[in-house]
């Protein structure tokens, strides 16, 4: 792994770690929990929890993607 790439992940784990990553991962978490399919009304909603849901899902699955990079990285070296 290059140096450059080090410090890159680096700086993720070292963000993993601090309370307010927990924080905002929880939150968004919680956000993703209460939307309930039976209260869509529409298409136009539809389309708008489905964009809301992605979002959220990328943030809550970002720790585990890094982690799963750092993985692979190591493997390959």
């Amino acid at each position: 792994m290059s140096p450059e790439d080090e410090k890159y992940y680096e700086n993720y784990l070292d963000l993993f770690l601090h309370d307010g990553w927990k924080q905002f991962v929880n939150e968004a978490q919680e956000l993703l929990n209460s939307y309930v399919i039976e209260e869509i009304k529409d298409e136009k909603d539809l389309a708008f929890v489905k964009g809301q849901r992605s979002s959220l899902l990328n943030i809550t699955r970002f720790e585990t993607g890094i982690k799963n990079a750092i993985e692979m990285e190591s493997e390959d070296a």
